[in-house]
């Protein structure tokens, strides 16, 4: 299993300078963001590339700020093109995997129209997708959607694409769930993992080991069991007070929970 950290996870006041950074304290990868012109794109995977660095991943923007569920179409169309922006990304950097949140329930938006219409605009999504050879990875994030592992699977089942599958976030899921349970549930559906902490007993977000309730042999087992063995990658923040021992600290803990040893 490779060992990835998202970019605004590592200290650095420059791209290369996180890559360097990234690759000293031992990880593989790195998942980046959309990025806009071709030029800066083919900058981007040759500095990663002069850096030993994998770009594994794209996290889209725009999902949060204009939901593919929303109910004015001008909002998901604004949603629709980031997330060609990000499959364009995507393919010019050699990741093989974007990370999209599918929803948003709230106030104005149902349950069931959130999963129509965000079904609806994915499906326009798919022949891109597919052309590229990418996959959009939907995460299960605090978007009071897709709550229960059965439904996540139906959902994507729904799609009959290998184009759309799992994002699946350990750390996000203690609120309301066991990790182990979904990762079984899901199985192959899982194209990449993400990996946060989270203390179940005081509701809120940790570092990978110290403070946080998550049983990560468990967790490793599930995984283990299901056949995956692509990245793990870390969404954490970085450390105020020691900003590139945390990197390090956070590769650690990593490398203990891969091996089986927390």
């Amino acid at each position: 299993m490779k060992k990835g950290i998202c970019i605004g996870s590592i200290p650095g006041d420059s791209t290369e300078t996180r890559f360097k950074n990234a690759k000293k304290a031992g990880f593989d990868g790195v998942e980046i963001g959309p990025i806009s012109t071709e030029q800066e794109r083919i900058d981007i995977k040759n500095l990663a590339t002069d850096n030993g660095i994998e770009l594994c991943s794209v996290m889209n923007g725009k999902h949060w700020s204009h939901p593919l569920s929303d109910a004015d179409p001008a909002v998901r169309e604004v949603s629709h093109h980031a997330m060609l922006n990000s499959l364009a990304t995507a393919d010019a950097i050699g990741a093989d995997t974007v990370l999209l949140v599918a929803a948003v329930v709230n106030e104005k938006t149902t349950y069931e129209e959130a999963y129509q219409r965000s079904q609806d605009e994915i499906k326009k999504l798919i022949p891109t997708a597919k052309q590229k050879n990418l996959t959009i990875a939907i995460e299960n994030v605090w978007n009071k959607f897709l709550l229960s592992p059965i439904e996540f699977v139906q959902y994507i089942d729904e799609f009959q694409s290998d184009a759309v599958t799992a994002y699946f976030d350990v750390g996000n899921i203690v609120a309301y769930g066991f990790p182990q349970h979904w990762i079984r549930s899901l199985g192959h559906r899982i194209a990449k993992v993400h990996v946060k902490g989270f203390n179940a007993n005081e509701h809120r977000f940790t570092y990978l080991i110290e403070d946080c309730t998550i049983d990560w042999n468990e967790v490793m087992a599930a995984l283990t069991d299901v056949g995956y063995d692509d990245y793990m990658t870390a969404e954490l923040p970085v450390g105020k007070d020691d900003p590139e021992g945390t990197l390090h600290q956070i590769s650690e803990d990593m490398s203990n929970i891969i091996a089986g040893n927390v």
